[in-house]
């Protein structure tokens, strides 16, 4: 069902007029309604106190705040928060909380579960439960909002549970939320969206007038080693996404997480060099997350820093991004799937559904950067 902070803010404006109106309130009440949405949210219409009671218990009525409830937080020794989020029908959802300097990274999911399998993650193997809807995204930042110890994230990642560009419609209207100065007002820059390559909802994304960050989740630099990561590859084929990556109007992050004997090889490494410089692309290595991957070995540091360095000297743009909270479960999946909650998934959207390839090993993380 659809709420009134499923709305844009000038579709949320509209129906709030009108309901005013119609209730023979005051026009100018929706000044003071509007930015209890997102710019100072409440938890209840009860809680706006500058408003009539009889006004707030009507608003409770016609127009109620749902919300996320912080079921688990976890925090780690670096400072990282974990929140598991427990959402109105019961699925759950993860967030990370990245400070660094004066930096506050929200890595955001939009999805419960997703239906991809990548080799290195662990939401992957809970499959899809379902998709969330545009206020169940945004409220991962309202919620913090409205903490104990209120925050308010300087950045936000698409890089939490699932595929954004899975649930396009969605992950639209939030990327509107979370942006617009009546909403969350978060700069376009800050805000990021990560994605295996999904060729439809990537086009429509860069037809969007934002100046919004895309990070394309790489992890290989040829359709074939990629196929044995990704089952993705078989749909949107490594070379059909690099070529939809034109259509951007600003540079393009790779994130690439770096599996040991499998793609940190020197042979990769001049590949991914050819294909970052054709895409005038910025490079992210990723440190495979410790514990989260059975059967995969995170490369030593001493490699991924010697893999960067390599890839700086023959002129790409390489970050070698540090592990956040490790003594916790903060990888991407991991505290959902440490509670036991994997079972019970449904059917895969039609972009989603596909096949885990043979002899692919075990999960860890999908990655996040500190955008």
């Amino acid at each position: 069902m659809t709420t009134i902070l499923d709305l844009a803010p000038a579709a949320a404006e509209a129906a709030l007029a009108g309901w005013l109106a119609e209730a023979g309130e005051p026009a100018y009440r929706v000044t003071q309604l509007v930015p209890r949405l997102w710019q100072r949210p409440v938890r209840r219409w009860a809680d706006a106190t500058e408003l009539p009671q009889a006004l707030r218990r009507s608003l409770d009525t016609a127009w109620p705040l749902p919300a996320l409830t912080r079921e688990v937080q976890q925090e780690s020794r670096d400072g990282t928060r974990k929140m598991l989020w427990r959402l109105p029908d019961g699925e759950a959802v993860e967030s990370v909380l990245i400070p660094e300097g004066a930096r506050r990274t929200l890595c955001i999911s939009s999805q419960a579960g997703c239906p991809l399998r990548c080799a290195f993650c662990a939401t992957g193997t809970m499959g899809l439960k379902r998709n969330l809807a545009a206020w169940e995204i945004a409220a991962q930042v309202r919620e913090l909002l409205l903490g104990p110890e209120p925050v308010k994230p300087t950045n936000v990642v698409f890089m939490g549970m699932g595929e954004p560009l899975l649930n396009w419609d969605a992950v639209d209207t939030a990327l509107t939320l979370l942006n617009h100065g009546a909403a969350l007002g978060i700069g376009a820059r800050h805000i990021t969206v990560s994605t295996v390559g999904i060729l439809p909802a990537l086009a429509q994304l860069a037809r969007r007038p934002e100046q919004f960050r895309l990070a394309v989740s790489l992890h290989a630099p040829t359709s074939a080693l990629r196929l044995t990561l990704m089952p993705i590859e078989k749909r949107y084929r490594l070379p059909e996404v690099l070529a939809a990556l034109h259509a951007f109007r600003r540079r393009v992050t790779f994130e690439y997480v770096m599996i040991q004997g499998v793609n940190d090889r020197d042979e990769d490494l001049l590949a991914l060099v050819q294909i970052a410089k054709a895409a005038g692309a910025m490079v992210n290595l990723l440190p495979l997350h410790p514990g989260g991957a059975p059967g995969l070995t995170p490369t030593p540091g001493a490699r991924i820093a010697s893999f960067a360095a390599g890839l700086r000297r023959r002129g790409v743009a390489a970050v070698a991004r540090r592990s956040r909270g490790l003594d916790i479960a903060a990888a991407c999946g991991q505290l959902r799937v440490a509670r036991g909650e994997v079972s019970g998934e449904v059917a895969a959207e039609a972009d989603g559904d596909v096949d885990q390839p043979a002899g692919v090993g075990g999960v860890a993380h999908r990655p996040r950067a500190d955008a």
